[in-house]
């Protein structure tokens, strides 16, 4: 195999209000829990500790903080599904410095409902009775790479 996929996990104490039908919610807290799965080619020794650290010094101005007052979410509803979509933006880039491809994000506010982005979802659709997952995987791979 020439890469290697790792998940990642990330805490998150934030609160937030939300707009339904126009009308704002109250503030509830949350710990949120932010899983991301990445790919990097197998070039050696992987640092763990630099993704980890450049992802909570990025995830630092959040905690602690209530989202609706914290940019973009002072514009943006703080939504699970917004949240989950900015932070899939800011991260491709960040991993992208420290050589890793973002192939899934997945964020919840509670242990029972989770939102999901997938970077790869043109690939659904193989017929993965004829392709092994080796396969599948390269060709996922190939295409970040190639962006």
């Amino acid at each position: 195999m020439r890469y290697s996929q790792y998940k990642f996990k990330f805490y998150l104490n934030a609160s937030h209000s939300i707009y339904i039908n126009g009308v704002l919610g109250e503030k509830h807290p949350h710990t949120w829990e932010i899983m991301i799965q990445v790919s990097k080619d197998n070039v050696g020794f992987i640092e763990f500790g630099k993704l980890e650290k450049e992802m909570e010094n990025w995830m630092g101005r959040f905690q602690d903080q209530i989202l609706n007052e914290v940019a973009p979410f002072d514009k943006i509803n703080p939504t699970l599904e917004n949240c989950c979509e900015y932070f899939k933006e800011e991260f491709i880039p960040i991993l992208g410095d420290l050589g890793w491809k973002l192939v899934l994000i997945e964020m919840s506010e509670t242990p029972t409902r989770s939102y999901v982005i997938k970077l790869f979802d043109k690939y659904d659709d193989f017929d993965k009775n004829r392709e092994d997952s080796d396969v599948i995987a390269s060709n996922i791979l190939n295409d970040i790479l190639n962006r």
